[in-house]
Order: C-alpha cells, then structure tokens, then sequence
C-alpha cells in the first residue's frame, strides 16, 4: 500500500527549455531542462513498471526508436518501449512525426539514414493541446520544438538515435533498423470516454492511459489496486492527505484515497500498470461520504491502438 507525493528529477537535454512554468516551479533552470521525471522518493521501493515524464522541446528532438519486449530480449535488454505522448501545449508551427510515410527496406533506411532524407520520409502532424498519441515500441518516431507533453512509457531508457540533426551525440543505426517497424503507423480508432469523469486515452498491453475530469464541490474515492501515477495537467485537489497542484505528481498503489477537488476543480492525468481499464477505478460519494454510483466500463475488444491521435475538449470547452 502506499500513497506518496511524487519526487521530480529534472533531466538536461540539448533540445530542452529554461521555461519550464507553469509545470515546475523551478521556473527559469540555468541549462536547458528536456524531461522532467515523476519518481517515487522511496529509495527503498521496487522498481516501478511504468515511467511518467514532462517533455519541453525548444529544438527538435532525435528521429528515433525503441525495441519492443522480443527486439530487447534478443539484445540482451531486459524490456522495450512502448510510449504514448498527451500534448499539453503546442506552438502553431509544432510538429510530431510517428511512422514512416511509406514502407521501406532496411538497405533504403539506412541510405535515408546516411544523407538525412530519414527526415522526410517520417510522417509528420501537427498536434494541438488536448491530442493523445500512441507510440508502440518499434514505431519511427520524432518530437519537434515548441511542445509541452506528458508521456508515460515502459521503464527503459533503451533510444536507438537514427538521426540527430547535425548534433554530435552517438547514433545507433544497425540497432534502430533492426527493431524498427519499417513503414507507416497502424492508426486506430480512439478509445472511448466514460462517464462522469474518465476518459480512456490509450489502452495497450503494458498500460492504461486515462484522463479524469472532476468539477468542483464534488467528492470522489479512487481505488487504486496497483502501480498508479497521476500528474495534475489543470486545478487541484487533496488526494488523501495530499495536496497536489498544476505539474505535481503521485504515486498510488493498493488502496483507496480519496479526492476533492478544489475551486477551479481537477484535470489530470492517470497511468496504472494493466491491460484493461479498471472497472471500478472512481466512483462519487455524497457529503456523508456513501457512494452515489460507481463508475463502470467494459474491457476494449480487439486489439489495442497502435497508433491513436484524436482531441480530448478542454473542461471549458465540455461545460
């Protein structure tokens, strides 16, 4: 059981931000900051499955991919990568590439690869706050400037750098052609958004990816069986004896805690360690703290989204 505030690591990166507001209260860092990381302050604790980060792109990032679990395996690796971005703030010009435009060899990879035409065979959208995007592990894909995003991802660090823009960091080409998937992005339906509150971003073998959306004055018990992040994206709210504001995080596990919201209400962002979405994740109690309906959904049918881009409205845009 447990219920903690998140403790942030801030990671350096050539293609981060000294602007960081109003996400961190670290404000103006002196290097540029590319990933801040929500990790559990007990040392002591396993390891957790999944991993939660803030992302600030002021350059772009590395055209890129992860090995997924077989891939990693086979490299000795304990586990892939599968990834999905909430953006949370887009400049007009922002662009995010995930597959390839079309399917290509592995000896026409690397040739793109050698004379950078990689960058233009990558297929790139322009989000907007509020899309959600699933990368499968093995998916091409690049982060471009001017982008503040949530990810959640399997625990690895395992990045196969195929281009880097001039930079002089290493790239590692036979390993990235060999786990990539060579061509475009399966794109999938959205998942569907629950009532009252849950809307369920991206579903995937690894985890469950939800935002939740409580108004203010209202009451509110999640139970939580296991391995759970959340990061507050707007509002705030005490979640048991927490209080937690825009950019803070926390981990839960094992119990139930409850939450109200504060005056401009809570959006946040939730990530848990499972294959389906809980079916009894929230649920509303009343002043007197008995239940008023219990939030229930169906396990997806079929497969999960390989590739999912689609808006989520604001609350303002909802009221």
């Amino acid at each position: 059981m447990a219920l903690e505030q998140a403790c942030i690591e801030l990671i350096p990166k050539p293609w981060g931000s000294t602007d960081l507001l109003p996400w961190s209260g670290t404000g103006h860092p002196s290097v540029p900051i590319g990933e801040l990381w929500f990790q559990r302050c007990d040392k002591h604790a396993p390891e957790p499955a999944l991993l939660l980060k803030l992302l600030f792109t002021q350059e772009p990032l590395s055209i890129q991919v992860h090995p997924d679990d077989a891939a990693a395996h086979g490299m000795g690796l304990p586990r892939g990568k599968t990834e999905a971005w909430y953006i949370l703030s887009a400049a007009p010009d922002a662009m995010v590439g995930v597959g390839l435009t079309a399917a290509v060899t592995p000896e026409q990879l690397r040739v793109a690869i050698a004379d950078g035409a990689i960058a233009r065979l990558v297929a790139w959208h322009k989000p907007a706050a509020g899309e959600v995007i699933a990368v499968p592990a093995g998916t091409i894909h690049a982060i471009g400037p001017g982008l503040v995003l949530a990810e959640i991802q399997q625990r690895s660090d395992t990045t196969f750098r195929l281009f880097d823009y001039g930079r002089a960091r290493e790239l590692h080409i036979e390993q990235g052609v060999a786990a990539a998937h060579r061509g475009p992005a399966q794109r999938a339906a959205p998942a569907g958004r629950l009532s009252d509150g849950r809307t369920v971003l991206v579903v995937n073998p690894y985890f469950v990816f939800e935002r939740i959306d409580l108004p203010a004055g209202s009451i509110w018990d999640l139970d939580v069986r296991c391995e759970t992040w959340l990061v507050t994206i707007a509002g705030d709210a005490t979640i048991g004896a927490l209080q937690i504001g825009i950019g803070q995080g926390c981990f839960i596990e094992g119990q139930s805690v409850r939450i109200v919201p504060g005056k401009a209400g809570l959006s946040c962002l939730v990530a848990y360690d499972a294959a389906t979405p809980s079916r009894d994740l929230l649920h509303r109690v009343d002043g007197d703290g008995m239940p008023r309906f219990r939030e229930t959904v169906s396990p997806p049918t079929g497969p999960p989204p390989a590739f999912a881009v689609f808006p989520i409205p604001s609350t303002e845009a909802r009221s």
